[in-house]
């Protein structure tokens, strides 16, 4: 199996010394806490019930999730006021297409018009109506599932129901949000993720959810050589992860937020 899980990735070269491994694991220990979903987009799945709405919430949200927090929180928040904290059945209804009409160019958040909003969501519904949830689209898949190939099956859905730029056409990008929400969904024992999906996909097969900042902490750490946010380098910066936490290499997202707000 774990040829199979691990045939993509990219092998860490490097050499972790021993003092950024204690390092990283006193970061993610003290930063992976209930507290971190605070200002989070995570806190939105934490605000409603249910696993299809909380896994329904947490998509969308993630969705939304680049620029500043201050600006795309309370978009969310707006989202989720019109749904009554019922995301799934606002979509599986069809019941948001009152906010966003087809060919509105009307601005929602930063590069997302009504039109592109509507894209994403009439795809989403799709996906619900079709399969039941996103999470039983992919169980419904050869097992064992890795990351990658959930990726690559997310984008490539999206893609072909014409769903607009929310997510990645294809998983060449780093494919942040996407892995960001794979964290949310996969991951178990967290007080910030959820673990849904924790039978469907194995969580050391997560991706780090790569941006700028990310790119720039795991370079002052010798963790990355290069700025290039690609899939590849996520996959690099993973590798180098799973040294330090081979079971579950996604604990180095809660070391690396809380390396670039720590004193040092």
């Amino acid at each position: 199996m774990e040829g199979t899980l691990f045939s993509k990735m990219v092998r860490y070269d490097g050499m972790i010394s021993n003092e950024t491994r204690k390092l990283l694991i006193r970061l993610a220990d003290r930063y992976e806490t209930a507290e971190f979903i605070t200002g989070d987009p995570s806190w939105w799945m934490h605000q409603v019930q249910g696993s299809r709405n909380q896994e329904a919430t947490a998509f969308v949200a993630s969705g939304l999730s680049y620029g500043s927090r201050s600006q795309f929180m309370p978009r969310i928040g707006q989202l989720l006021e019109w749904a009554g904290s019922d995301m799934d059945d606002w979509l599986r209804t069809g019941a948001y297409q009152e906010h966003f009409a087809l060919g509105d160019k009307s601005c929602f958040y930063r590069l997302y018009n009504n039109d592109t909003m509507r894209r994403f969501l009439d795809a989403y519904r799709a996906m619900l109506v079709e399969h039941g949830s996103l999470g039983e689209y992919l169980s419904a898949l050869h097992s064992p599932l890795s990351t990658l190939h959930s990726i690559e099956v997310i984008c490539r859905w999206f893609s072909e129901h014409n769903g607009g730029a929310v997510v990645p056409k294809d998983a060449s990008s780093a494919c942040k949000r996407v892995c960001m929400f794979m964290r949310w969904m996969v991951r178990d024992g967290s007080p910030v993720d959820l673990g849904l999906w924790k039978n469907i996909i194995d969580k050391r097969t997560l991706i780090m959810p790569m941006d700028t900042h990310v790119v720039s902490e795991a370079m002052k750490l010798n963790l990355l050589t290069s700025r290039c946010a690609s899939m590849s380098a996520a996959q690099r910066l993973t590798d180098a992860m799973r040294e330090v936490f081979p079971d579950d290499p996604l604990k180095g997202d809660f070391a690396l937020f809380g390396y670039g707000i720590t004193p040092h």
